[in-house]
């Protein structure tokens, strides 16, 4: 008798944010069951750009293009952390918005992660710092960071903390009630 082929699974992409006004990361992954990928990996540098306003034209229009190429339908995003510059904090809060605001224009999911719940997903730790978290996502993603921007690696890690908060193995997705749950709705899984 021919073996049941399971139907395909429409891969879940997840667009990860480190929101910024001089350089801003993101990451796009793409998840399928037994496996991730990274799509797109990278920065945004807003240095040489002095005028906040156009900063921001350029994170909505960059985001949007990054949208609009990869269509993740969500975006997981670091909240800002409380600094003791309340200018850097505003400017820092408008990236952000405008980021949301790039997002949800094009129907993509938003959801915010505080610094401490990315560290505490990625690394185990909520207080590892970013070189753990770092060498964590190099492990899972077969990847080389050490030629890659923090903020890079910040935003693959919040698309990763979304990925496990709501369709990992520890997060979301199915729950069961005990090993005889799992093994039932898993008998494909299951070697004689």
């Amino acid at each position: 008798m021919a073996k049941k082929k399971k139907p395909d699974v429409a891969p879940y992409r997840i667009l990860g944010i480190d929101p910024g006004t001089v350089e801003l990361g993101f990451a796009v992954i793409e998840i399928h069951p037994r496996s991730k990928r990274i799509l797109e990996l990278g920065t945004l540098k807003l240095a040489q750009f002095k005028d906040h306003a156009k900063r921001l034209a350029l994170i909505h229009r960059r985001l949007t293009q990054v949208i609009g190429t990869h269509t993740p339908v969500a975006m997981a995003i670091e909240s800002p952390f409380f600094g003791k510059n309340p200018q850097s904090m505003l400017k820092l809060g408008r990236a952000q918005g405008v980021c949301m605001a790039a997002a949800m224009n094009l129907n993509v999911q938003v959801t915010e992660y505080a610094p401490r719940k990315i560290k505490q997903s990625i690394a185990g730790n909520g207080n590892a710092s970013k070189e753990q978290v770092a060498k964590m996502l190099e492990n899972e993603f077969d990847l080389d960071t050490s030629r890659i921007k923090n903020d890079a690696t910040d935003a693959l890690g919040a698309a990763l903390c979304h990925y496990y908060a709501t369709r990992g193995p520890l997060g979301g997705g199915t729950s069961f009630k005990g090993w005889e749950g799992f093994l039932a709705a898993n008998k494909d899984r299951v070697k004689g």
